[in-house]
């Protein structure tokens, strides 16, 4: 079942959405080669709570950090290691959480470490892109499809492809919620998007194939012919004017 929230909800989850946005621009300003991915969740860690909330990745399922770090050919759910240290070239995805006042909020970015090659950039850029093509999709009237139909098409036009194993996700007293929101699908299908929705809408395009496999800590996942991945992720409120992001500053 998907829980509506009320315009209160909301707010309180825009709270939370805040907190994961400056953790999110912090991250982005230390992130550079000589820095291990412990650092950055050490960094995430504290400022969440200094913020006066509690890491939502923390503990989750037994996932031991507060962010996940994954680099290069790394999808998502990359455990921080102080032995995995940035180099330049890479480009990072920082995936993080946070609860605050009952809620959370769920946000994640691509970042590049020093100079990158153009194609990491493009991959990149394509992502970002597709993130906002999400966005613009989720609104009254619209379908679940109408989103996953908008990041497909934009990926598939680039070269690249959309991961499958892995979506997004209804978020608001839980870190997960139903529905299920797939970067694919088809226009006019799955749920009627309502006022009150509230979504964690993630692309995750991969340069190469959408083929992923977990690794052997059972959390790592990683695209199977080793091409990189990028991974944008924002909270979203459905609204009658459309939808508001919640983890921005």
């Amino acid at each position: 079942m998907i829980v509506i929230k009320t315009e209160a909800e909301i707010e309180r989850m825009k709270v939370a959405g805040k907190v994961v946005a400056q953790v999110l621009e912090i991250l982005r300003e230390a992130i550079k080669p000589g820095v291990s991915t412990k650092q950055l969740d050490t960094i995430a860690y504290n400022k969440i709570k200094e913020l006066g909330a509690e890491p939502a990745f923390l503990n989750y399922h037994g996932f031991p950090a507060s962010i996940c770090a994954s680099i290069n050919e790394e999808l998502v759910h990359g455990i921080p290691s102080e032995q995995r240290i940035l180099k330049q070239g890479d480009i990072i995805s920082i995936d993080t959480g946070a609860k605050i006042g009952g809620f959370y909020g769920d946000a994640a970015i691509t970042v590049a470490v020093g100079k990158i090659s153009h194609e990491a950039q493009r991959l990149m850029d394509v992502t970002k892109q597709c993130l906002k093509l999400a966005i613009k999709e989720a609104k009254p009237g619209n379908y679940l499809g109408d989103i996953g139909y908008a990041v497909q098409k934009h990926a598939e036009a680039n070269g690249m492809s959309v991961v499958r194993d892995f979506v997004g996700h209804g978020i608001g007293r839980a870190l997960h919620e139903e529905p299920q929101i797939p970067n694919f699908g088809n226009k006019g299908t799955g749920v009627l998007l309502e006022e009150g929705m509230v979504f964690a809408l993630e692309p995750m395009v991969n340069l190469g194939n959408f083929d992923v496999k977990v690794s052997d800590d059972n959390w790592k996942v990683v695209s199977k012919d080793g091409k990189i991945n990028a991974h944008f992720e924002h909270t979203i409120a459905i609204t009658k004017n459309g939808a508001k992001i919640l983890t921005e500053l």
